[in-house]
């Protein structure tokens, strides 16, 4: 299958060629591939897989090369990185997929995005969200336990940048 290539790379190299970084601490579930593998079968690719200059292994991209395995895809376009060490090049590979661990949703947002994507025209997979998470997002309501808010509450504040606190009750 040749999958069109919308994003910046430095060769196009056949899947055969590349090889995955055995010390990659990441796993991959087979419906996670298996999304992957729709996302890039219907939206081309938009990330490279990166691969050291120094070692030659994988750093970034190990789930993008088993979708491409898996969609039939024969090449896959990749970025070649310098790294000084292999102390460097294991920390990026760590880190690439740390980072996004710790990122937060805005549920609040991510529900607005999802309700403009989902005209009934427009396949929800590709947001890599399943059907039970779209379901979940879309109809959370608080907990039974959560009380009512009133305009009596007294509140506490913090600001997120200096720490600085104040209570009060809401105007």
């Amino acid at each position: 299958m040749q999958v069109e290539i919308k994003c910046a790379h430095d060769e196009i190299v056949p899947l055969a060629d590349l090889r995955p970084n055995p010390r990659n601490p990441n796993t991959h579930p087979a419906d996670q591939i298996a999304l992957l593998a729709k996302i890039i079968a219907a939206q081309g690719w938009r990330n490279p897989i990166v691969v050291s200059s120094r070692s030659g292994l994988i750093t970034k991209g190990h789930a993008r090369l088993e979708a491409a395995r898996l969609i039939g895809a024969e090449t896959a376009p990749v970025d070649r990185q310098d790294y000084a060490t292999e102390q460097d090049e294991v920390a990026d590979m760590i880190a690439d997929n740390r980072i996004a661990e710790l990122a937060e949703l805005d549920r609040s947002m991510l529900r607005g995005l999802v309700e403009e994507l989902d005209t009934g025209a427009f396949d929800m997979d590709l947001t890599g969200f399943s059907h039970a998470a779209l379901e979940e997002l879309m109809t959370a309501a608080p907990p039974e336990s959560f009380a009512a808010l009133g305009d009596d509450l007294d509140v506490d504040h913090r600001c997120p940048k200096c720490g600085y606190r104040w209570s009060g009750r809401p105007a």
